[in-house]
């Protein structure tokens, strides 16, 4: 018969680490010798270097789908060593986040509806000695490890009023279009804009007779299609994809480099001429 601890909800690791040097491993050790019998789930190592909005958008796609209860470490930290502060989030859907205050844990946090917010400030759940450039390791790891012993989030530091928050944008509509922009490049190099399905609605249903063309930098208009095998092989297309975000890809292919694309780069979204 399986234990109490055993069927606890998981700690979830987030980071922009990589997957080629020790420091992931290394949280994953210090959270094992603090709480031996914690499950570890590895969401992604592979966000972008100093990647603040892929790391929230991440993990703002990823959270919702754990056992309530589950503990989200998260380090995308270019401020590591600064005055920005550590902090965990405790939420009404009882997620807990953990990570730098510089917005990365803001997009998940709020959907999960925040209910209180400390600085890990307390020595005791942190390691002894605490570098200036790996927090991940000596203090979000631990602070981690203890909270899922079921150390009282309150017990890890004083409470703070606000968090950093981050702002994806939304597109700018003019009279028949859309103007957005990438927000976040996926492995397969799909194209993922800040242009959602209810900004899609809006503006189809201002012509519905005639239809959406997509266009990014110079390139041909494309349709928006259900699926990325509605499109012939090796030909653009866009869709909403699992964002629930408009994108653009390759069937079969990786649309960032075919249209030398990355975040920044604009998304338009207009009604075909009549």
């Amino acid at each position: 018969m399986p234990s109490r601890l055993s069927i606890r909800p998981p700690i979830a690791l987030l980071t922009d680490f990589g997957y080629r040097d020790h420091y992931a491993g290394v949280m994953r050790a210090v959270i094992a010798k603090i709480a031996p019998a914690a499950r570890v789930v590895d969401i992604t190592h592979g966000i972008p270097p100093q990647s603040i909005t892929a790391g929230a958008l991440a993990l703002r796609e990823s959270w919702r789908y754990f056992p309530d209860g589950t503990i989200f470490v998260v380090v995308v930290d270019p401020g590591v060593g600064t005055a920005r502060a550590p902090i965990a989030i405790g939420t009404r859907a009882r997620a807990c986040f953990i990570g730098p205050d510089n917005g990365v844990l803001w997009l998940a946090a709020n959907e999960a509806g925040i209910k209180s917010i400390v600085e890990l400030a307390s020595s005791r759940y942190r390691l002894p000695a605490v570098s200036n450039t790996f927090h991940g390791r000596d203090i979000f790891a631990p602070a981690g490890a203890h909270l899922w012993l079921g150390a009282p989030l309150a017990d890890l530091g004083p409470r703070i009023k606000a968090v950093e928050q981050l702002e994806l944008g939304a597109p700018t509509r003019t009279a028949r279009a859309l103007e957005g922009q990438v927000i976040y490049v996926d492995g397969f190099g799909n194209l993922v804009s800040n242009i959602d399905r209810a900004n899609l609605v809006r503006l189809n249903a201002s012509f519905p007779a005639r239809g959406l063309w997509v266009t990014i930098g110079n390139s041909a208009p494309m349709k928006i299609l259900d699926a990325y095998a509605d499109a012939p092989k090796g030909a653009p297309l866009a869709t909403l994809g699992s964002f629930d975000l408009l994108e653009v890809a390759v069937r079969d292919g990786n649309a960032a480099r075919r249209f030398k694309a990355a975040v920044g780069s604009a998304v338009i979204v207009a009604a075909r001429p009549s």
